[in-house]
């Protein structure tokens, strides 16, 4: 049995590499014939007698079959790469991503995937976040693994970065799904996290190596990160986004929707709002999702207002005119009523105690 499952998983492989199959139709073929390997060596009037298959995926298949022996040399050296590629056969396959329609039939692994036994979150929101976002999706990601939530993400720049890293602060595994072949980083500015996260968590593509990171596979990676998930929460997202679309393709999957409110006049919280007037739940504090997944919340994270007792007086007149959203120094300088150069030694002052940051152009805002 062993011996034939490992055969079968060579197939699959196979199959998955065919450019004209995906998943539901490579398992209805598998359905069909009882075996994987029967479509090897598959004759083309037993294709045409088949009625689950377009004339277009026929000829693609007898095409793709002089392709078996490239495909089978690279599948013995995936583990020279660290490579693993998983299937519905292994015990090892995500019961979570058992239970949506259209499971993919093969997932190329480095490191782990999620357990089964642990609760998930999906974090997940704009690419082109702001500062107070970014904050918001770390520590949100940071306070959840600390108490044992698997964070799963995409790896992409802004909100799904900043998941990762909080999660990785919090010592905790994190798992991140490409929407493209697995040899690559995408974006290539997350290398190093793309590096750390194979040691400490996982990193998994339904694509074949050296796919590339096509528009079109974006859509189809996300129904991958709401299906590892008990839940998903969007920090930040436009009215119109792929941020939308993985809480739209959750909810099809029966997972529970969080959404971060935001300003109504922000661009970057409307999709989230718009979430939260359609019935998702708002998301003030992560004991708001823990409470949802069951766990007992152990600390309090005040995400508001730090403590300002110990700062002097001045720096205390600038913090109370900073807010999440960085303000620019002309705006602080208005409502502070101080001299340039007192306010910015106590802006100075509030960066070195953690209380404020900078960004681009003279802008401040409160730190998390």
């Amino acid at each position: 049995m062993k011996e034939r499952n490992a055969e079968e998983k060579r197939a699959l492989y196979w199959l998955c590499c065919c450019p004209c199959l995906g998943a539901v139709s490579i398992r209805k073929l598998g359905s069909y014939f009882g075996s994987y390997q029967e479509l090897i060596n598959i004759e083309e009037t037993a294709l045409e007698k088949m009625q689950i298959l377009t004339p277009a995926q026929k000829k693609g298949i007898l095409q793709w079959k002089k392709e078996f022996s490239r495909c089978s040399s690279a599948y013995d050296r995936m583990g020279g790469k660290r490579i693993r590629f998983v299937t519905p056969l292994d015990l090892e396959y995500p019961q979570r991503l058992l239970e949506i329609s259209d499971y993919p039939m093969g997932l190329f692994l480095y490191g782990a995937l999620p357990s089964d036994d642990k609760p998930s979150v999906a974090v997940v929101g704009a690419r082109g976040c702001s500062s107070y976002g970014e904050q918001i999706a770390e520590a949100f990601s940071k306070a959840l693994a600390a108490e044992g939530v698997q964070i799963i993400s995409g790896l992409a720049a802004g909100i799904d970065g900043a998941a990762h890293k909080g999660a990785l602060k919090a010592g905790q595994p994190t798992f991140g799904v490409l929407g493209c072949g697995i040899n690559q980083c995408y974006p290539p500015e997350h290398y190093r996290l793309f590096e750390r996260m194979k040691e400490q968590g996982g990193v998994l593509s339904e694509f074949p190596i050296g796919e590339p990171p096509r528009p079109r596979n974006f859509p189809m990676r996300n129904r991958l990160i709401s299906g590892l998930a008990d839940a998903v929460l969007v920090v930040e997202a436009r009215e119109k986004s792929g941020s939308l679309i993985t809480a739209e393709l959750g909810l099809n999957q029966g997972r529970e929707i969080f959404a971060v409110p935001g300003r109504v006049t922000d661009p970057l919280s409307k999709g989230c709002n718009q979430l939260i007037q359609q019935g998702a739940h708002m998301a003030i504090l992560p004991n708001d999702i823990l409470e949802y997944l069951g766990l007992k919340y152990k600390k309090t994270l005040i995400m508001y207002e730090k403590d300002v007792n110990g700062l002097a007086k001045k720096e205390k007149m600038v913090y109370s005119c900073l807010d999440f959203k960085p303000k620019h120094i002309d705006e602080i300088l208005s409502e502070a009523g101080l001299p340039l150069s007192e306010c910015m030694a106590a802006l100075m002052e509030l960066e070195l105690g953690g209380y404020a940051y900078r960004s681009a152009n003279h802008y401040y805002g409160k730190q998390l």
